[in-house]
């Protein structure tokens, strides 16, 4: 009976051991002496983590302690002490396959890290260098006709994987640049070495069953004409014959979008006839096929991210379906120039520029535990942040098909890098690798093999050769002479070059290796910093939120990279350090009156970036106070990270188009329990940046020039805004309005940023030192809220000390919660409500109390867990229903808190917990639930106003969750039972 055609992941079942303590060949272990896995292995057998590395595995086995927790990492030996023997091991597993006659089956690794020896029922097959390379082997002559075949794969570390040296650096002893590997892993500025330096079998291994022909590396391109009313869509393929006899094939191509109701429907089913000769194989491009007005794929912010299902068979006359193969595709035309006005790099999307807000990426976990879930929780953050493009930094991954698919899903344009940077690849200290990897043909084969690879996916937006560093000359050339656009995707001034080339180009796009993404040679080129190369990217510290808005802060037109600071919340300190690592930085106060931060090792070695810069900017932490504990100073922290980055954001946005073209954030997460630059921390609980950066990176957003102190309204979107006003009131810390003022009528040109009034508060001869400002955008028609923006800000030469004391208020809260429970899946909407009395004046007014419960997340298209008409696609319900998600039931409760002050109910914050109780002091028992997502989170509420925040989240089987809700002025821990 013939084996079903198709491929099986082998993710289950693998065991690990040290080569070093394994006396038996490869043959012996996968024919006469196989271990045992049952009831478990015998020593030095071990369950393995594969995908993973050997840390991952040894971590499994509790064989090393986490290295991500306190100073662990300095007790697990490094590879360059030890050897790379040490590191080198064997990884076994078993699996059964039987095919019938005529079919072929492979084997294939998608990334081994960095040889390997293979071994299958005692055929040995060796695997060439290289870690961002594809292997596939053709097992059908060597499985057992019993179908039980035993795998053994023996895998090599890097060959070059350098030392440590005492003052750490980036990139280590840049020893790791010889090789075709990622960087990251001899440590950086912001990243603890990696003993192991990855070595393992890190990504996906499968079978692939076909028939006597299959399908190799389809490449789907779409064209556009008639400004977007007629595409087409192209593919290439090759088709390889492994019989000894001529294949009559009928390929088949199904072009298909989701609609509402789980409808399916087919807009294209072609077939054609083949023929491909006997052990052989062929590159066949399928005719073109005609869309009129296709729904377009658009990045996070401009539009939805539709997609449609390409799927491919081949039919073999005799056989039957021979092999297939089917990818999510989205239509769209991505175009990238540089801005004749501001010298930055323009993107744009569907002719549509786009104004550029995101972050770096260096991957999501530092052993490489690289799953789907996790992916899907990564990227939804960086959509629910309203970003529109993520850089996968060159000294880190080519990033996976997974990231890539939920990139896709959400709308995040991606940098693709290769894996060059200026710190280890010759402009690093030490000098080192000036001509980059030994191997240049090894470079250029895992190059082509990544373009392959990921070259289908929608979100991917441009090709660079390097960070912070150009390639050599010859893999340069041969990058751009690969990468070169085809003519139809080259940008013109007028559409009438374009018809000329058409018909000048008879190639088909498919046909090129990509042709549809520019390549440019490094991070700091050609667009990007100064364009020439230099150190112009950066600053990455604290810095004084004002300063974001001066035209003097940054001169060119596109920042790669600019970071700040990153404290977690406590929670996560406690999680991961012993409790000599709570404790808080000393503050010591210089002659000049700078305060220098002196951190414990532990906090030392997790690389905090400190909220000060003697000499420079003043401690933002300490305008609060100086900090009592772990608990105030990470509450202090996050009162910093949500302006740091809410300012940065609105600062480069008030230069849209102006000045800047664009600005990514270094960085948004880290790969451990790094202590700066992040917006979620390693175990993914967001912190206030997240959510300062949500805010200003709405597509229409409201702000306040923190300089000029007038009130701006952006609109990054194509649409014009007509009949809007903006309402301002600025709210005193005892719960009086003292300032209000409304708008004229305000209209905003797409693509704009409209300044409107100045707010004078800070003018008036009796404003209080310490003040909040609420700015809401709203319709004339209806009064509808487009944006909201809350601050809270101090006369010049003051401080927030007076917020110390604003904590003992006590704001009457009422809180509504409405639950829906499909077994581990929960989705709550909790409603706040600020119950104090509000002034005469106040009460008269059509916004302030107005309910807020779409303000959150309606006005962006982040797309939210909790969806509204048409946002609930076809795929998001796909995803959902996979993740375990079913009709929910209400359950609604009201909860009351009482408070006899009148005032702003300020810094509100929702986290979820399991109901447990923590266990002894000297062991930490965190209680989250993690990962959480919020459509809004660190929020104030002015008297009488109510906000709706929606939450989602996956519980641990058998746990009672609660959310429960704590702010400044809020300690009650009020919880809501689920």
């Amino acid at each position: 009976m013939a084996v079903a055609v198709g491929k099986r992941v082998l993710d289950t079942g693998w065991l690990a051991a040290r080569s070093t303590e394994v006396a038996l060949t490869g043959v012996q272990l996968t024919t006469t002496h196989p271990p045992a896995a049952d009831p478990a292995p015998p020593a030095p057998w071990m369950s393995a983590a594969v995908p993973g590395t050997v840390l991952g595995t040894l971590l499994k086995n509790n064989l090393i302690p986490d290295p991500f927790y306190g100073l662990n990492n300095q007790a697990i030996v490094d590879i360059a002490d030890a050897g790379r023997d040490y590191y080198t091991f064997w990884f076994f597993t078993t699996f059964q396959c039987a095919p019938s006659a005529n079919q072929h089956v492979t084997l294939n690794f998608r990334g081994i890290n960095y040889s390997a020896e293979v071994y299958l029922n005692g055929h040995e097959e060796v695997l060439p260098k290289g870690m961002f390379r594809r292997h596939t082997i053709d097992i059908t002559d060597i499985l057992h006709p019993d179908g039980n075949n035993q795998l053994a794969v023996l895998v090599h570390p890097p060959d070059h994987p350098g030392k440590i040296p005492p003052q750490g650096g980036q990139g280590g002893d840049h020893e790791i640049g010889k090789d075709v590997a990622t960087q990251y892993v001899e440590g950086w500025d912001w990243m603890c070495p990696i003993r192991d330096r990855n070595t393992g079998i890190w990504d996906e291994v499968s079978i692939s069953i076909s028939g006597p022909v299959n399908i190799i590396d389809p490449h789907l391109v779409s064209t556009f004409h008639d400004d977007f009313k007629r595409s087409y869509l192209h593919c290439t393929l090759q088709l390889e014959n492994k019989s000894s006899w001529i294949a009559d094939c009928t390929l088949k191509i199904q072009v298909s979008t989701e609609l509402e109701g789980n409808v399916c429907l087919v807009e294209h089913l072609q077939s054609y006839a083949i023929t491909v000769p006997p052990q052989s194989d062929i590159e066949y491009t399928i005719p073109s096929l005609f869309f009129y007005k296709p729904n377009l794929w658009w990045p996070n912010g401009m539009g939805k991210q539709s997609l449609y299902n390409v799927e491919i068979s081949v039919d073999v006359k005799g056989f039957g379906e021979s092999d297939s193969w089917s990818h999510y595709f989205g239509f769209r035309k991505i175009e990238s120039t540089i801005d004749d006005s501001t010298g930055g790099r323009i993107f744009k999307v569907n002719g549509e520029p786009i104004f550029i807000r995101g972050g770096n990426w260096i991957l999501s976990d530092g052993l490489l535990r690289l799953t789907k879930k996790r992916y899907m929780t990564d990227i939804k953050f960086h959509a629910d942040m309203n970003f529109n493009m993520l850089r996968c930094w060159g000294g880190g991954l080519a990033e996976r098909p997974d990231f890539y698919h939920f990139c896709d899903v959400y709308g995040l344009m991606v940098w693709q890098e290769f894996w060059i940077t200026g710190d280890v690849d010759g402009r690093g200290d030490p000098i080192s690798n000036l001509n980059g990897p030994l191997d240049h043909d090894l470079f250029l084969l895992c190059a082509r093999d990544t373009v392959k690879l990921l070259r289908n996916h929608a979100s991917l937006a441009l090709w660079v050769g390097g960070n912070e560093q150009v390639p050599p000359v010859d893999i340069n050339k041969a990058l751009k002479n690969d990468l070169k656009l085809h003519p139809m995707f080259v940008s013109y001034q007028t559409s009438k070059n374009e018809e000329r080339y058409l018909s000048e180009e008879s190639t088909d796009p498919s046909k090129y290796l990509d042709g549809t993404r520019v390549y440019v040679q490094g991070s700091m080129w050609d667009g990007f910093a100064n364009g020439k190369g230099d150190w112009t990217d950066g600053p990455y510290e604290i810095q004084y939120p004002e300063s974001f808005f001066k035209d003097s802060f940054y001169k060119y037109g596109f920042n790669p990279e600019v970071g700040s600071v990153g404290v977690p919340v406590a929670a996560t300190i406690r999680a991961t350090m012993p409790p000599v690592g709570w404790s808080i930085p000393i503050f010591k106060k210089r002659i000049d009156g700078y305060i220098e931060e002196v951190p414990n090792p532990i906090w030392d070695y997790h690389k905090y970036i400190p909220y000060s810069k003697p000499g420079k900017v003043h401690d933002q932490i300490e305008l609060y106070g100086t900090p009592k504990d772990l608990d105030d100073f990470c509450e202090k922290a996050q009162l910093v990270n949500y302006v740091q980055y809410r300012a940065l954001l609105e600062g480069w946005t008030s230069f849209m188009w102006t000045k800047f073209t664009g600005v990514l954030i270094w960085k948004t997460q880290n790969p451990w329990t790094g202590l700066r630059g992040q917006f979620y921390d390693h175990l993914q609980d967001q912190t206030a940046g997240f959510y300062g950066c949500r805010c200003a990176s709405e597509p229409i957003h409201v702000q306040l020039n923190l300089v000029t102190f007038f009130v701006e309204v952006v609109n990054t979107t194509a649409d014009e805004l007509k009949d809007m006003a903006v309402e301002i009131s600025v709210w005193d810390l005892d719960g009086a309005c003292p300032y209000y003022k409304v708008t004229e009528k305000i209209v905003v040109p797409p693509k704009k940023v409209k300044q409107t009034i100045e707010m004078k508060y800070p003018k008036m001869k009796d404003a209080k030192p310490v003040y909040f400002l609420l700015l809401k955008l709203f319709r004339l028609s209806d009064n509808g809220i487009i944006s909201r923006n809350f601050y809270w800000l101090h006369l010049p030469g003051q401080d927030y000390k007076l917020l110390g004391q604003y904590q003992q208020k006590k704001i009457p809260l009422k809180i509504y919660s409405d639950i829906s429970v499909s077994g581990t899946m929960h989705k709550v909407r909790m409603t706040v409500e600020n119950n104090s009395k509000k002034s005469v004046a106040e009460s008269t007014r059509s916004l302030s109390a107005m309910d807020l419960g779409d303000v959150s997340g309606s006005h962006s298209t982040g797309k939210e867990t909790t969806r509204k008409g048409n946002e609930s696609d076809g795929l998001w319900r796909k995803i959902s229903n996979g993740l375990g998600f079913a009709r929910p039931s209400d359950n609604q409760r009201t909860l009351e808190v009482n408070g006899t002050d009148s005032g702003v109910a300020f810094f509100l914050h929702f986290s979820v917990h399991t109901s447990e109780s923590s266990t002894a002091k000297e062991e930490y028992n965190d209680t989250r639930i993690l990962p959480v997502h919020y459509s809004d989170n660190y929020f104030s509420l002015t008297p009488g106003e109510k906000m709706a925040i929606d939450i989602s989240f996956e519980a641990p089987q058998g746990s009672n969750p609660k959310v429960v809700l704590r702010g400044w002025n809020h300690h009650l821990d009020h919880a809501v039972m689920i």
